[in-house]
């Protein structure tokens, strides 16, 4: 019987020097023109992927629902009934159990929503994302789409898109920056090429991916969408993902106010929702995990599924709850579901599906749930209100889009990202102002309520924590001038350490010393010097020269702390010595040192402004 020899931590030599011969391998820095062509490409290859992943998924549908092999499948049209009958309960549950089999036999980073695993692999693994996500996320998301399952399509292809995007900075040996940029740029192209929404994209992007905002993170990420909506407009057509009747969302009169109360209030209880939404999802993750084997877990989530969608049929005349459910969507803003009894029933069905689906082990999105909740809640508010207050002549279909821009903003916590996302799918200006209205009333209700959003809450059971604000970093535009400390001692390097703790001065201080050789400085030293107290004799012979550091760097008083932070963690240096002039540094020129205390003294300085009672930045 062979035999693997193993290094002390475990690893076997093979894959220890493997290990070692990667983290030996340096990264290999683009500039920006290059990053940017990097994402373009990424675009065309993310917006074709999306081409075939809504092609799978309408092959997958033809065959589980009527046994046939076709792409004739438009999602926003109600499917027909399937000949197999009642039998069709079981289309979810043999999808589920394909979907089981490739998630645990393949990629378990595949299962569930897909954007949490996106956030933790930008927080937490330097963007990196296994290649095989890609592949497995597009069969298994497809399978539960095409079958029955009630998620959405738009999760998947965020995760394939950021796949892809790790894949290419991985492959690259990008810096870590550049591949969580391609990672964001991955993921914000694979949600506008599905959904025909650049901005959109964009915005996704910056709201809820990048850590950072800048011209080098937000130029490839517009390229990566913009090359993605391309592609798929080729595909798709350039019309919006819905058709809408001429609404009259906010008159232009002073009277019209009232309406925009009306819209606050919608929002107010989309908040609610959102946070019934959030909850029960999270409720039922948890609950479906104590059944130990993952087949018979998400059995009995889609029996019930399968149950609800032969039940809406039989009373209804359609499947309803179903897939992406974009057919009841389009529906409700045409005006052909107006009963206010009925559009709640869809809501309250769907939580229910989507929270089964997800919870037991399914493979794909939320937002499409949260559009099909936001428009039947919102268009059962208008109905309601419509029945109560005939006179006002109120516009459902206006409550419905309103709705669904208010349930994506408060479940997921991306104001700017619900708003453009709707009027992009929409293309109905009008409706922008109240829309804002609504999501800001939403997310602040939702933010009362729970804390975290549908994303990150997931994060929290694993004690990921994700920032909920990104503030600028102002401590970086300081100047080492403004951040030193000029309390420094300059000392020969032939000076006796004996004598310096002898200096009345120096007793019970910490004491930044910066050791020189004639005019050039050779070392550093910080020294503690409460804790060497009664200790001079015991250094009698040692001269500064022979304990001073050599890991320091150099650094000028107009520089800011981006450029000194950055060049001391390149050098690994304790200290930075801090010169008045450009040019060779020499003794009389030194006013201070900056070492990693003073960096975060500055960094904290710096979040003062926004670390009052009740400020959640995390």
């Amino acid at each position: 019987m062979s035999s693997v020899s193993q290094t002390p931590s475990g690893l076997s030599e093979s894959e220890s020097s493997s290990n070692a011969a990667e983290s030996k391998a340096p990264p290999k820095p683009v500039n920006l023109a290059i990053l940017c062509l990097i994402a373009v490409a990424l675009g065309a290859v993310t917006g074709f992927g999306a081409v075939f992943f809504r092609g799978l998924i309408s092959v997958i549908h033809n065959l589980f629902y009527y046994g046939q092999f076709s792409f004739a499948y438009d999602a926003n049209e109600y499917s027909p009934a399937s000949p197999w009958g009642i039998f069709i309960i079981l289309a979810p549950v043999i999808g589920g159990m394909g979907v089981v089999f490739l998630v645990q036999t393949f990629a378990p980073e595949a299962r569930g929503h897909g954007v949490p695993e996106v956030m933790d692999a930008i927080f937490y693994k330097e963007g990196r994302i296994r290649p095989v996500v890609a592949v497995v996320k597009s069969f298994a998301s497809a399978l539960a789409i095409g079958s029955g399952s009630a998620v959405g399509r738009e999760g998947p292809i965020i995760q394939i898109g950021a796949s892809l995007g790790s894949s290419f900075g991985q492959i690259l040996k990008l810096e870590t920056w550049q591949c969580i940029t391609l990672v964001a740029a991955g993921g914000g192209a694979g949600i506008a090429a599905t959904f025909n929404t650049p901005i959109g994209g964009v915005m996704f992007a910056i709201e809820l991916l990048l850590p950072e905002v800048s011209a080098r993170t937000f130029l490839p990420v517009a390229l990566a969408t913009g090359t993605a909506t391309f592609v798929g407009r080729l595909f798709f057509g350039v019309m919006p993902a819905f058709n809408l009747p001429t609404l009259e969302s906010l008159p232009d009169q002073p009277a019209a106010a009232y309406l925009l109360l009306l819209y606050a209030l919608l929002g107010a209880v989309i908040g609610l929702a959102a946070t019934g939404f959030i909850r029960t999802l999270h409720k039922a993750e948890i609950e479906f995990e104590r059944i130990k084997n993952p087949y018979l877990r998400h059995a009995i989530g889609m029996s019930i599924v399968g149950a609800m969608m032969y039940a809406f049929l039989t009373f209804s005349g359609h499947y309803h709850i179903d897939g992406v459910g974009y057919s009841t969507i389009q529906d409700v803003l045409m005006g052909g579901l107006s009963a206010a009894p009925f559009l709640a029933l869809l809501f309250a069905s769907k939580l229910v599906a989507t929270s089964l689906s997800l919870g037991s082990g399914s493979s794909g999105g939320i937002f499409s749930p949260s559009l099909y909740m936001g428009a039947t809640l919102g268009a059962a508010f208008g109905a309601a209100l419509s029945m109560l207050f005939p006179s006002m002549h109120l516009s459902v279909p206006a409550f419905a889009i309103i709705g669904m821009a208010a349930m994506v903003g408060g479940g997921a916590g991306a104001a700017m990202t619900a708003v453009t996302m709707i009027f992009e799918m929409t293309r109905d200006y009008d409706i922008v102002m109240p829309m804002i209205v609504a999501v800001a009333v939403s997310i602040g209700v939702r933010r009362m309520l729970s804390p975290e959003n549908i994303y990150t809450i997931k994060l929290m059971s694993r004690r990921h924590f994700i920032p909920k604000a990104l503030h600028a970093n102002m401590f970086l535009v300081r100047r080492a001038g403004e951040v030193m400390d000029k309390d420094v001692q300059i000392l020969a390097s032939d000076a006796r350490f004996s004598e310096f703790l002898r200096q009345p001065e120096n007793r019970g201080r910490t004491r930044h010393v910066v050791v020189t050789n004639g005019e050039r400085i050779t070392g550093v030293l910080r020294v503690n010097t409460a804790l060497r107290a009664g200790l001079e004799e015991g250094f009698a012979d040692v001269a500064f020269g022979e304990i001073a550091g050599k890991n320091f760097t150099i650094a000028y008083v107009d520089d800011i702390m981006f450029n000194v932070i950055d060049r001391m963690w390149k050098r690994n240096a304790t200290m930075a010595v801090v010169v008045r002039s450009k040019g060779i540094p020499r003794k009389d020129d030194i006013v201070g040192v900056v070492t990693k205390e003073h960096i975060a003294d500055s960094v904290a300085e710096s979040i003062k402004p926004y670390a009052e009672s009740g400020a959640q930045a995390f």
